[in-house]
């Protein structure tokens, strides 16, 4: 048997891939993470699957889980919220598998990011306004950041910047994010993405803290900064859509 691990997306049950349900629908064992999967998504799991919340173990002990399930020949899912190949720890894990000689494979799911946008009606990268997004995270009691990877440093880009991890310390980070962006620089937090606990925030880099304080905001939610996220934000059009294009070696599909 196969450790499948599945990007669960942002929450709600039918954003998950085809495939992704295909796994979940045959799994006699789906290991996931109670702090952001609900019942809507486990719901694709078969009736009498062994259901295993992580949020109480360590990394150690999710392995072994993981591990002694395919010793006893089931089919095995590691439901990662978002998708798994930001912040998931499928690194750590699948060396783990690795060492034990249990086969993996990987189901991408929709980032947190990408629902976010969604939710906004925003695109992220809006000609000749910003044409990068980065997305990171700070620190605080985590994992060190690599040397090169400040805050400062990426904000001096100008590129939309998603936050994840880092919702606690909006204020600290709203405050030295201005100095690159600007106080004025609009600024979204979604929570709870598509899930019936959603909370949208839209401000700027000089209010937002307080309406992320207001609403009481712990968890699960990630911040987007950047001038794509004005509402009249005025840019060029798309030069793949230009009407002046030279079209003509573009390969269509052909139907009988």
């Amino acid at each position: 048997m196969t450790v499948h691990f599945v990007g669960a997306g942002p929450g709600a049950a039918d954003l998950l891939t085809l495939r992704a349900v295909a796994l979940l629908n045959r799994a006699d064992v789906c290991v996931y993470a109670g702090t952001y999967i609900d019942e809507a998504v486990l719901g694709h799991c078969p009736e009498g699957a062994d259901l295993v919340d992580t949020q109480h173990l360590d990394l150690d002990q999710i392995t072994a889980r993981l591990v002694d399930a395919h010793a006893a020949g089931h089919e095995v899912v590691r439901l990662c919220s978002g998708d798994p190949s930001i912040y998931s720890a499928i690194h750590e894990m699948t060396k783990r598998l690795d060492a034990h000689g249990v086969p993996w494979d990987v189901t991408p799911g929709v980032p947190a990011y990408a629902a976010a946008a969604a939710l906004l009606g925003a695109e992220l990268t809006v000609p000749e306004v910003v044409q990068s997004v980065v997305l990171t995270r700070t620190q605080a009691r985590s994992t060190a950041m690599p040397e090169g990877e400040s805050l400062a440093h990426f904000a001096a880009s100008g590129a939309t910047l998603v936050l994840h991890l880092a919702i606690t310390r909006t204020r600290v980070l709203a405050d030295e994010l201005a100095a690159s962006y600007g106080a004025d620089c609009p600024v979204a937090v979604v929570a709870n993405a598509t899930q019936p606990s959603e909370v949208v925030l839209r401000g700027t880099l000089g209010d937002i803290a307080d309406q992320v304080e207001a609403a009481g905001l712990r968890q699960a939610a990630v911040i987007l900064v950047g001038r794509a996220l004005a509402p009249d934000v005025r840019g060029a059009e798309s030069y793949l859509y230009d009407a002046s294009r030279d079209r003509s070696a573009k390969r269509g599909i052909t139907r009988p």
